[in-house]
């Protein structure tokens, strides 16, 4: 049988690959079979095997082959092929090991039910230890593909089975791995670690119970190889970003270390900021207090508002850009937003830097994150604080004003809605949520000026801007119509028209208006 399948046509062969594989995109069922008819899958495997040495040709069939094995009826024919598996996954040829690895992904994503068929061919042909190898041995893209067949794998109970399993082999433990295995394969180890930890909250426990984010603690406390840490403060950063991630991590030391790695004025400066940037993630959640206590929070706060303090704001930008981020996601939640004022050092900062014409990329981090801080991102019954929270936010930003040449809170808000559209954008979500104290609703409803940028269709020419702006008017007008001493007001019933009326065109540019060039008359200008 293999000898007949060996007298195929190779050029004829080449040919009909490259054309299939050509086409982008998933290629449909009848195709294959189509394509499979003429040159059955023994026959594009046999030459694979013995005739890597064409030119083109390896590249040809294996492009083919992913196509084919990505659909239902190709994923339905790879059973009967796991020898070639087994020996592609050992291969010499990276495409080969790349190939194999997206094979055994498409045979759990279309073949896997409640009979677990897809886990136990797994379990049964010893993939899983072979996976491991690809992973930390393959180049990158047989990395890659490796760490997301055991993700794939990690989504069935089965699959979880084999990955943590009741009895621990030595062969496939991943603590063990990723002592035996290069820096390089260890960080593949940490990064398999992170994918396994965002697959699902059990996974997820699994991870912690089995200690493996200790591993990604190990490293973190490695200071002295500044790529390595990088490389492990990326993932963490992912790690932050799970739904479920802030629940674990912050059972763990990792927050502390976050902390040690900011007050560390000898460590890189990209460290730090990463530092902070992924401090300010897991402490964005409402419900954070169920996971950590206060005084961690302040410590956080204190050490980004230490580190601020130090810097140098014109060769340190990037640094400064991202510790006010990260105080802006950490005041995201309400509770956050509290403790983050409790810190008058640190709110002053955040506020002064919002206000800082001249600051420009620091302006921009900081409108962001006094907008968090406000409630810009939090729902309507949540963007007020307590009473002592909101007395410093209200004389925070009235003694910022008082030191500038605006004089009153207004002012400044006119002159960032004068700036480009990137500070305007952030100004609209900063106003959002300050425009639910009655305070501050008064500053601006009080300045035409500025209800006339708010209420003009045309002030934004992008999406995101125009949704901003109409998003902001909303607000406004809500927090006017909630209050019967605002309505019933004289001196605003005017302004609530505009805002009704803008609220009624709508987000985008209004209908039936087009602006149209108009002649310009100048004195000319004379040599």
């Amino acid at each position: 049988m293999e000898e007949e399948y060996s007298f195929v046509d190779t050029s004829k062969l080449l040919q009909a690959a490259s054309d299939f594989s050509f086409d982008p995109g998933t290629r449909s069922e009848a195709a294959v079979k189509e394509f499979l008819a003429s040159f059955p899958l023994p026959v594009i495997i046999n030459a694979l095997q013995t005739k890597g040495d064409v030119p083109g040709l390896e590249d040809a069939l294996i492009d083919c082959l992913e196509k084919i094995f990505k659909t239902k009826y190709g994923a339905s024919l790879i059973p009967h092929f796991m020898p070639f598996i087994l020996v592609g996954l050992q291969a010499y040829s990276q495409r080969v090991r790349t190939l194999s690895c997206e094979t055994i992904s498409s045979l759990l994503k279309n073949l896997e039910d409640t009979s677990g068929l897809a886990t136990s061919l797994i379990k049964e042909n010893g993939v899983y230890p072979l996976l491991l190898d690809c992973l930390v041995d393959g180049d990158e893209q047989v990395a890659v593909a490796a760490t997301d067949s055991i993700r794939d794998l990690a989504c069935s109970q089965q699959g979880i089975e084999i990955i943590f399993p009741a009895t621990p082999n030595e062969a496939t433990d991943i603590t063990n791995l990723a002592a035996r295995c290069s820096s390089l394969g260890r960080v593949r180890v940490l990064a398999l670690i992170v994918k396994l930890f965002s697959t699902s909250n059990a996974v997820a426990s699994l991870v912690y119970n089995s200690n493996l984010l200790g591993l990604l603690e190990a490293e973190v406390r490695n200071v002295n190889d500044t790529l390595a840490t990088l490389s492990v403060l990326e993932l963490l950063y992912e790690l932050a970003e799970v739904q479920h991630g802030m629940e674990y991590v912050l059972r763990t030391n990792i927050l502390q270390l976050l902390i040690s790695i900011i007050r560390n004025s000898t460590a890189e400066s990209m460290l730090r900021s990463r530092a902070m940037m992924i401090s300010g993630r897991l402490l964005s959640k409402e419900n954070v207090l169920m996971f950590i206590d206060e005084s961690s929070i302040k410590a956080v706060i204190s050490a980004i508002d230490e580190r601020l303090s130090v810097l140098d704001n014109s060769q340190d930008a990037d640094e400064c850009e991202c510790g006010l981020e990260a105080m802006g996601q950490i005041g995201s939640s309400t509770q956050g937003a509290v403790l983050l004022i409790s810190n008058t050092s640190a709110a002053r900062r955040v506020v002064n830097a919002a206000f800082d014409l001249h600051g420009r990329g620091k302006q921009l981090a900081a409108l962001h994150s006094l907008g968090n801080i406000v409630g810009g991102t939090r729902p309507e019954n949540n963007k007020l604080l307590n009473a002592d929270s909101e007395e410093s936010l209200k004389r925070l930003i009235y003694e910022t004003a008082s030191n500038t040449p605006k004089l009153i809170p207004s002012g400044l808000v006119l002159s960032i809605l004068k700036l480009e559209s990137e500070f305007r954008i952030a100004g609209y979500r900063m106003i959002s949520g300050l425009g639910a104290r009655p305070w501050f609703l008064v500053e601006i409803c009080s300045r035409q000026e500025i209800i006339k940028i708010l209420t003009d269709s045309f002030t934004e020419t992008t999406k995101i801007g125009m949704e901003a702006r109409y998003n902001c008017v909303e607000a406004i007008y809500k927090a006017l119509s909630s209050s019967s001493k605002f309505l019933n007001d004289p001196a605003l019933s005017g302004t609530a028209e505009k805002l009704v009326e803008a609220i009624r065109k709508g987000p985008y540019l209004a209908k039936g208006r087009q602006r149209e060039a108009q002649p310009e008359v100048a004195t000319a200008d004379r040599f």
